[in-house]
Parts: structure tokens; C-alpha cells; sequence
């Protein structure tokens, strides 16, 4: 038939079709509070990646050690997913000290252990796939506001205060050893001046964060750098 025009047979003339940007990746390694356990919402590694743009794989784990996510780096199935990311997110540690936190002598021993932990988990995860790597604090490592004054009482509270700034230094200090970046998490659930009562943060249990608290950690994080 004439006048077919310039598309002609098989499309000869069109315009190749736009393909869309990559997207990044974030992967996040931790315990259950990254996992969002306890909490029937998004967790704050998936509201930070939708704010981002990105793609979130979530390997966070209830129960998880510092000890654990270093193990899980041996692991071929995560090395790979960490071979694609371009951000990771690293929150653990609470674990270590949750049973132990009233004996001063074992909170100073674990927090050793998580600060060899969490370098050598950040060293690893550089040497997998170089990716900027973000290290949580915890605003406490064991059950808080309301929950937390009737289940310890005056002199539990001050010993999981005590705990938690223990392991929030180990964790700070590994990630500046090892070129990571921390993100204390404090200021979101006590306030500036560490005097505002979190309850309305946490689910039941006192211990994990419910959606507003998952809310308040993913507007910690910083922008997702591009290029990273």
C-alpha cells in the first residue's frame, strides 16, 4: 500500500523506547528493630528507601547478635545482594546486652565485642562492594518509656540508660573507624535534651518502635548519596 509513511515495515523510523533510570539500592543488616518486628506497619528501612527513590532489601532479623550479622557476611546468597547495593543500613547490638544489662563488668565486655563486631562487619561489607554505609544507634537498647519505669523501676532504668550509651559509643566508634557514618537515633525518641518520655513511639512491649517511631528513625537517616 503507498504512502505508508517513515515508520515503513518493522518500525524502521521510530524513536527507541526511554528507558527508565536505575534505581538504587538499599540493603539493611540488623536485628528486630530494622526488621520491624512488634510492629504491624512499614518498617523505617522502607519508608527511608520509598523517600529515597530506591529499591529496599531488608535483612534484618529478630533476635540477631552483632555477632550474627557478621556471620551472615559469610553467607554467598547476602554477599550478593550486597554486591548490588548502594547504601547499607546497619543496626545491631541490643541483642548483645539485653539479657545482661544491670551487670556493668558483662555490659563493658559486650560493648568491646560489638564495637569488633560492627568494624569488622563494615570492613567486610566494603571489601564485598565499597557502598556508603550508615550505622543506627539505639535510644535504648532494652524496654523504655512507661513499660520501661514499671518493669525496671528507678534503678533498672538508670542501668539500661547506662547500657544503651555503652553500646551506642561501640557502635559510634566502629563507625568511624571504619568510614562509616552513625546515626544516633536518641534525639527522635527522648528529645533534644534526652528528657522527653518515648511511650508514644513504641508498640506494647515498650521495646520496639511502633509507625510513628519507624517514621522518626527513617527522617534520621541522611539523603541517600548519589553516585554512592
Amino acid at each position: 500500500m503507498s504512502g505508508c509513511g517513515p515508520l515503513g515495515i518493522g518500525g524502521i523510523g521510530m524513536e527507541p523506547a526511554a528507558t527508565e533510570p536505575r534505581r538504587p539500592t538499599v540493603v539493611t543488616l540488623g536485628d528486630s528493630v530494622p526488621a520491624g518486628t512488634g510492629c504491624d506497619c512499614t518498617a523505617f528501612p522502607e519508608l527511608y528507601a520509598e523517600r529515597q527513590h530506591a529499591v529496599s532489601t531488608n535483612l534484618a532479623e529478630a533476635g540477631l547478635t552483632s555477632a550474627d550479622v557478621r556471620a551472615q557476611l559469610d553467607d554467598p546468597e547476602v554477599r550478593d545482594t550486597l554486591r548490588q547495593a548502594d547504601e547499607v543500613l546497619l543496626m545491631v547490638g541490643a541483642n548483645d546486652v539485653a539479657d545482661l544489662f544491670t551487670d556493668p563488668e558483662a555490659v563493658t565486655t559486650a560493648a568491646t565485642e560489638v564495637r569488633t563486631n560492627v568494624r569488622a562487619t563494615v570492613d567486610a561489607i566494603q571489601r564485598i562492594h565499597p557502598s556508603t554505609v550508615i550505622v543506627l544507634g539505639y535510644w535504648n537498647v532494652v524496654r523504655d518509656g512507661e513499660v520501661g519505669v514499671s518493669e525496671y523501676g528507678e534503678t533498672g532504668v538508670k542501668a539500661s540508660t547506662e547500657t544503651t550509651d555503652a553500646i551506642n559509643d561501640a557502635l559510634a566508634e566502629a563507625a568511624e573507624d571504619g568510614g562509616a557514618t552513625y546515626v544516633s537515633t536518641g534525639p527522635a525518641f527522648h528529645g533534644p535534651d534526652g528528657e522527653k518520655d518515648p511511650t508514644a513511639l513504641l508498640v506494647a512491649d515498650g521495646d520496639h518502635p511502633d509507625a510513628a517511631g519507624h517514621t522518626a528513625i527513617a527522617q534520621l537517616i541522611p539523603a541517600l548519596q548519589s553516585g554512592s
